[in-house]
């Protein structure tokens, strides 16, 4: 089975304060914005789950580019309060292996 799509990707988990929502997509977007733009990510999304935790999946070209990202400083340190601040609890990111990908990307008109 050979490998398609992006090299690296990472799921991360919170379960979020209540009222903090809001606060947390906000900077999330914020974050993830800058890391696409600035930091050679691949892109991510943000969901929330019927169990009551939001997850995110992120993308990257390597688990090399990933470290070199997140080894320079904060993107946007108040963005990045924001949303420690809004997380109750913290799960251990996933690593994940891309083995097939059939992910459709919207057009942007």
């Amino acid at each position: 089975m050979s490998s398609k799509g992006p090299g690296f990707a990472v799921l991360y988990r919170w379960r979020l304060h209540e009222d903090a929502e809001v606060s947390f997509v906000r900077a999330w977007t914020r974050v993830s914005e800058l890391l696409l733009s600035e930091r050679g990510s691949l892109g991510s999304r943000l969901h929330r789950g019927p169990d009551g935790l939001w997850y995110s999946y992120a993308q990257w070209p390597s688990a090399d580019a990933r470290k070199q990202a997140f080894a320079l400083e904060s993107v946007d340190p108040e963005a990045e309060r924001q949303m420690t601040e809004a997380i109750a609890e913290r799960f251990p990111e996933i690593v994940l292996e891309p083995v097939s990908d059939l992910m459709v990307l919207p057009s942007k008109n």
